[in-house]
């Protein structure tokens, strides 16, 4: 059960992550992508702490800090510095598309750590998952600018940089806790794009703030941090890096939902199909075979 809850909580966080690009696609008129993640990681960071205290949860012990924090400038920085300059350079759909070579690459880095094993399950779910993502972008891929494959590169080193923390964070959050952990990493990362922030001025614009723009800036911070990254980093406590990466092809299915109902984007036959394949592949991916099933109850037995 506790896997089980670990793949919902996955599959919920991308689901959120999705329909933060929205609220993005709304403020990168008004701010640059710098001051945006400021205020994600931000607002987020000064939501999860008091929750966190509140709480009581057990932080990272003092050895872990150094590791704690590196990989929050890794995922809660360098991340979203990497993300969102691929968006200079090629289309959402390509880049979507891109990101979702994140199974593959915790896949493949994961088996060469030795973080989990390479079964044919988990690498059919994950071709079909990201054959469904795809799909779902079929209309939207051949319109590309000159020179987008900048921009797919830049967006697989920041899928990179997931897989990475994906693996890495996971024995680091089990010595310590989902919340805490992610507080103490988006603490390392909101500070590294303040810190820039300020350098290069992005804030300047927030003086002509209205009130859309503070409650998109809001709603990054409380559900496209807060919540989402919760939701990741609990999913890691409870299964593979590789189960919980294949959830990330749901991104770009809720972001075409949500470009459907607020921005009047049109739906077409191949995101329903998309949709398919892609919850197809995460169940292929996090379940398990008969076989395998049966192997396992039949050690249970014996022992």
């Amino acid at each position: 059960m506790g896997e089980i809850f670990g793949v919902f909580a996955a599959v919920l966080s991308s689901a959120l992550g999705g329909t933060s690009i929205g609220a993005t696609r709304y403020l990168v008129g008004s701010i640059d992508p710098l001051a945006i993640g400021s205020f994600r990681f931000g607002i987020g960071f000064s939501l999860l702490l008091p929750l966190t205290l509140l709480r009581g949860d057990r932080w990272p012990k003092q050895g872990d800090w150094a590791a704690a924090v590196g990989l929050g400038i890794l995922f809660f920085a360098l991340f979203p510095i990497l993300f969102n300059a691929s968006l200079i350079f090629t289309t959402a759909a390509r880049g979507a598309l891109a990101l979702s070579t994140l199974p593959l690459l915790s896949l493949l880095i994961g088996a060469i750590l030795g973080a989990e094993a390479l079964t044919w399950r988990k690498s059919m779910g994950v071709v079909t998952a990201t054959f469904g993502v795809a799909l779902a972008l079929l209309s939207d891929l051949a319109s590309a600018p000159t020179g987008a494959w900048r921009g797919d590169l830049l967006m697989m080193a920041a899928a990179l940089c997931m897989a990475l923390y994906g693996i890495w964070s996971k024995p680091l959050i089990r010595r310590s806790s989902p919340i805490a952990f992610t507080t103490m990493s988006m603490a390392a990362g909101a500070a590294c794009l303040i810190l820039l922030s300020y350098v290069r001025g992005s804030f300047a614009p927030v003086a002509g703030f209205g009130m859309p723009q503070w409650w998109g800036a809001l709603y990054l911070g409380a559900f496209g941090a807060a919540l989402t990254f919760y939701l990741w980093a609990f999913a890691l406590e409870r299964t593979t890096p590789t189960r919980v990466a294949i959830s990330v092809t749901v991104n770009p299915i809720t972001a075409s939902l949500v470009g459907a109902w607020l921005l009047n984007e049109p739906l077409r036959w191949n995101l329903a199909a998309g949709i398919i394949a892609v919850f197809a592949g995460i169940w292929i991916a996090t379940t398990t075979g008969r076989r395998t099933q049966a192997a396992s109850a039949s050690a249970s037995h014996q022992t």
